[in-house]
């Protein structure tokens, strides 16, 4: 894998692991890296990947606390650590299933490297807390650090680079394979994608996938307000759990582990 230049001085690398795109924007004085990858060792990669781009200081940015997107952020350490507010909690409350449940994993898939290096990995708790919005002055060039609403989990954090028509979405936005919704908030979802697009972002780095333009994300966003309708009709009884499941723009599974989340 190597960088992909997506606007002048923002980088995206993508990993055939479970499809994951990290980023990273380097300003005049500092660099910004966004998520830090699935484990340690992962983590200690992707940081001689960044020095293969910058000397310069880095901070930290996770976009929402998935164990693929922040365990391996050990490897930035010393450096400032952004996220949501929410996030320290979800971790402190899930990292432990995350990882002995991504171990299991791995194994059954014969990944015995990848499962010894979760194994041995914990994710490095933010230490700069953003509540809705936070602007990180790089040299020359400010990122927004934006939460935008309930969607993928109720900490997302999208990182918005406005001088060169950039945001980062984490897993607000999928390229490649449905929404996860384990943790969303699909009646929310929408609305926080619209927030997402009022940006006026030209590319939309997803967190799984290639890098997408605003249509694409507007198409998702009509598939999740059309599965908060759907699922808004099975609450009220006008659709039965069969036919809630045969309407949805998702995969079966998909659409289940939805419907579960709605409130």
């Amino acid at each position: 894998m190597s960088w992909s230049e997506v606007g002048a001085g923002v980088f995206v690398r993508r990993y055939a692991e479970l499809d994951l795109s990290v980023g990273l924007v380097v300003g005049g004085e500092s660099a910004l890296v966004i998520d830090t990858r699935g484990d340690h060792q992962q983590g200690v990669e992707l940081a001689r990947a960044v020095r293969q781009v910058t000397a310069l200081p880095w901070q930290v940015a996770i976009t929402h606390g998935h164990f693929d997107h922040c365990f391996g952020t050990d490897a930035f350490l010393p450096a400032h650590v952004w996220a949501h507010e929410r996030c320290p909690a979800h971790l402190a409350r899930t990292a432990a299933g995350q990882r002995d449940h991504w171990v299991a994993h791995y194994r059954q898939e014969g990944a015995d490297d990848i499962a010894a290096a979760l194994a041995a990995s914990a994710p490095a708790m933010p230490d700069h807390l953003v509540s809705a919005r936070a602007d990180l002055d790089l040299g020359g060039r400010t990122v927004q650090l934006r939460h935008l609403g309930l969607g993928h989990t109720d900490h997302d954090l999208v990182v918005a680079v406005p001088d060169a028509g950039v945001v980062f979405a984490g897993d607000l936005v999928e390229q490649g394979a449905p929404p996860d919704f384990e943790d969303a908030y699909p009646q929310h979802w929408p609305s926080t994608v619209d927030a997402l697009l009022a940006l006026g972002p030209t590319t939309i780095v997803a967190g799984h996938g290639t890098p997408v333009d605003p249509d694409f994300v507007r198409t998702q966003r009509a598939e999740l307000a059309e599965l908060a309708r759907i699922g808004h009709a099975l609450r009220g009884g006008a659709l039965s759990l069969d036919q809630a499941v045969e309407r949805s723009p998702f995969p079966a599974a998909t659409t289940l582990t939805a419907l579960a989340r709605l409130r």
